[in-house]
């Protein structure tokens, strides 16, 4: 735990985890999923939501039986120390690895969008400093932030589409299950793990100020963005057409370049840009804050917050050596994508199954009836 630990209230947490899954709609993840499903891919969002309930459910059953510990806690309380400590390594693992790409992925989109001049590894290099500075601040400090900017982030949000609808084509949504209905079946449940960051998540519920508390979280954090990201992908398949957004590896930032708001304003990416940034720096410095947290419990490292700057040194020297940024977002994205799939899916009933042939769930009423 951080040395003067912070209660976050339910709108933080909802706030925090917008930011941070609700991003995905202005990388490459869009482009991913409408190369498999074409214009299909707005139902996606949609289908995978659906599915993420759940191991959702099951997450939230485990951690209510468990009040005042975080998920690492929860894998050696049901696995022991042998089993518990790999079981989250790998999950360390794998969300470093997210992070790496993602945080490229971003710089990438920096680099390309916006400051093409400037080399890769000085403007990825600006971005995990300033991020690790945010998640030295402390997850309560990154939660505050992040009710701060949420408003004003989706404002924005919102101005984008309702200009992107002024200016679409409704036909571009013909055929409507665009390769066919299998295909977007096998597609949402391969790409369940756009939802996966609320899993991890629970690594900070004892934060949050109550069991009930981030339970409400994370419900209403999920159903906001299965709505944001199955809009969002409509909207740039009215404006581009599947093809096109198969072409372009941000289709955000090219959307944000067309639309206008009459002739007096025309580069509208100027006012998103800042914004954006900001909400890019937050969404990373809670990755992490994440990461270092559970690094600390699987090595017992009281003071996590000191391995920041070499845990986000590490990602940028790992996130600097794919030369190309379609490579990254093409190939390895996408395996990644897809290997987090049933690892959501599976360890959240893996969990609840333990916990129920442990007989956690009978010592929890019976401590609750006492």
């Amino acid at each position: 735990m951080e040395q003067n630990q912070a209660t976050i209230s339910t709108r933080q947490f909802v706030a925090m985890g917008m930011l941070m899954i609700g991003a995905k709609l202005s990388d490459d993840t869009p482009t991913i999923i409408f190369d498999r499903v074409e214009n299909a891919a707005w139902m996606v969002p949609f289908l995978t939501g659906v599915i993420s309930i759940i191991p959702i459910y099951f997450l939230l059953k485990v951690m209510s039986i468990f009040p005042g510990k975080n998920l690492h806690d929860i894998h050696l309380q049901l696995f022991g120390r042998f089993f518990g400590f790999f079981l989250s390594f790998g999950l360390w693992v794998i969300g470093s690895s997210a992070i790496v790409f993602d945080s490229r992925s971003y710089a990438d989109i920096i680099g390309t969008m916006y400051f093409t001049k400037t080399p890769t590894i000085v403007i990825y290099s600006i971005l995990m400093i300033v991020c690790v500075y945010g998640a030295k601040k402390g997850i309560g400090n990154i939660a505050s932030v992040s009710w701060l900017l949420l408003f004003y982030v989706k404002l924005l949000l919102f101005i984008a589409f309702m200009l992107t609808i002024k200016e679409g084509t409704f036909n571009n949504i013909f055929p409507i299950w665009g390769p066919g209905k299998w295909e977007i079946v096998k597609e949402s449940g391969l790409k369940i793990s756009i939802f996966a960051d609320l899993f991890f998540l629970a690594l900070i519920a004892p934060y949050v100020k109550s069991i009930k508390a981030y339970k409400k979280g994370t419900w209403i954090t999920l159903g906001f963005l299965v709505f944001e990201l199955s809009l969002s992908f409509l909207l740039y398949l009215l404006m581009f057409d599947y093809i096109p957004v198969q072409m372009l590896n941000y289709p955000f930032h090219e959307t944000i370049r067309y639309i206008s708001i009459g002739k007096f304003l025309t580069n509208i990416e100027t006012l998103f840009f800042p914004i954006w940034l900001i909400a890019t720096f937050v969404r990373f410095a809670a990755y992490l804050y994440l990461s270092a947290i559970l690094f600390g419990g699987i090595f017992k490292i009281q003071k996590f917050e000191l391995l920041i700057p070499t845990l986000a040194t590490l990602f940028l020297l790992l996130g600097l050596l794919p030369s190309s940024p379609t490579f990254t977002t093409f190939v390895i994205r996408d395996k990644l994508l897809n290997i987090i799939s049933p690892m959501f899916f599976s360890l959240p009933i893996l969990l609840w199954l333990t916990a129920k042939l442990k007989g956690e769930f009978k010592r929890d009423q019976s401590t609750n009836t006492s």
